[in-house]
């Protein structure tokens, strides 16, 4: 990616649906720990892959239903379509590999002879994928016959069934691991090739990811029986691979730690918010720590304090300024009262708050230029207030522990405050 100038320190690459995203949790609190724990240690010179079944379609409706944090690449469509960033940019040389010996028409006109084969919706047929739902003593059958059909039409193709239901028909270039492969190769031939790279999946099609060499693995506790008996059959024997204890994004931290790839204690499991230990300064922890402490005031989960305003308000700098949506400005401390009205009024609701794509650039020895987005879940609805760009000043002594909040804000305030040691 463009944003780092060197190798990621870390690169995952996770599927979605019952690997990073837990369906079963209706609080998402393994999502809500694992985009706290990205955000505060990794976000700054780590890479966030997510690899998927969904179609683009499918795969945006989820991030409008989910608390899902931003990922650098999107690897979608059975690893037929990668894209680049929030504004999700094709890699057009995936595309062209994937058009050798490829033909989707033929594809089509053989799968319409298996009476077996239920055509998914529209949305899940891509230019290099078709899709289709087939009942599981049905699918080896089905899969051997079809390979047989393309072959003898000049194709090369991948047959790949998973969940105990979905078969989808790429080009046999395609799939998720190969496009973890195409990645891989793209960076080191960039000069930045990932130091760490972590695969994570659940199912049948993640199965491919554990096969790249090097890469470390982790199979979550509530993976499906293919990926188990895969691993069985092919990875037993491979100490990189871990099947986790935990469920879904739970797993993936308890991986980070059980592979020593890095930070693995989310700031959400951290008690009293703020006092962690850190070796270096780390923004991107400031910023995710004062989310969380707004986030339990509102709550009632802290005391009523005179202690917390006050402390907002010995941090502010007299520059510091309220900055509204409509582009009005005024002094930070005329609004710290704001806090005051809103204690406890989330209490006993379903409410979170969180950052996304948290950057950070240092700009000069004790100054930083911030750029974060909030986001909050009341209930079922997620709300997004802004992005925010926020010019932060620091203790001079910044390899200490840093005790106060950095770039805070709550619904278009932003704090530009001091940074102390502790």
């Amino acid at each position: 990616m463009d944003r780092l100038k060197s190798s990621p320190r870390l690169m995952i690459v996770s599927d979605l649906d019952h690997t990073m995203v837990d369906h079963h949790d209706s609080e998402n609190s393994s999502l809500f720990r694992f985009n706290a724990l990205w955000e505060a240690h990794y976000r700054q010179d780590s890479l966030l892959v997510f690899s998927t079944g969904r179609s683009p379609t499918l795969y945006k409706q989820l991030r409008r239903e989910k608390p899902m944090i931003t990922p650098d690449i999107a690897i979608m469509s059975v690893g037929t379509e990668i894209t680049y960033g929030k504004s999700m940019v094709p890699d057009d040389g995936w595309v062209q590999l994937l058009n050798q010996k490829w033909n989707k028409d033929i594809v089509i006109e053989e799968t319409s002879k298996f009476p077996e084969l239920k055509r998914q919706a529209e949305t899940e047929q891509r230019p290099h994928k078709v899709s289709f739902y087939v009942e599981k003593d049905k699918a080896q059958h089905v899969t051997e016959a079809l390979s047989k059909v393309l072959d003898g039409r000049g194709l090369d193709v991948k047959i790949i069934y998973s969940g105990g239901i979905d078969l989808d028909v790429l080009p046999k270039g395609a799939g998720k691991g190969q496009a973890l492969a195409y990645l891989l190769k793209k960076f080191e031939t960039e000069g930045k090739p990932p130091l760490n790279t972590l695969v994570c999946g659940d199912s049948g099609n993640d199965a491919e990811l554990f096969s790249i060499p090097g890469v470390y693995g982790v199979m979550v506790s509530n993976a499906q029986e293919e990926l188990l008996q895969w691993h069985a059959e092919n990875a037993k024997n491979n100490p990189k691979i871990l099947h986790a204890s935990e469920r879904c994004a739970s797993g993936i931290i308890q991986a980070i730690g059980h592979f020593k790839l890095g930070q693995n204690l989310s700031p959400r499991d951290v008690s009293d918010v703020g006092h962690e230990h850190v070796e270096t300064i780390s923004p991107g922890l400031e910023i995710v720590n004062f989310c969380l402490s707004l986030e339990k005031w509102r709550r009632a989960e802290v005391e009523n304090s005179e202690l917390f305003i006050a402390g907002i308000k010995a941090t502010a700098i007299p520059s510091s300024v309220f900055i509204h949506p409509s582009g009005a400005d005024h002094n930070i401390k005329e609004y710290v009262n704001i806090l005051r009205n809103v204690y406890g009024d989330k209490q006993g609701k379903q409410f979170r708050i969180w950052v996304d794509d948290v950057l950070t650039t240092q700009i000069g020895s004790d100054t930083w230029l911030m750029k974060f987005d909030k986001w909050e879940l009341s209930g079922m609805s997620l709300h997004y207030f802004f992005s925010v760009h926020a010019l932060c000043i620091s203790h001079p002594f910044i390899s200490l522990k840093i005790s106060n909040c950095l770039s805070c804000f709550y619904d278009g305030i932003i704090f530009m405050n001091n940074l102390s040691a502790g």
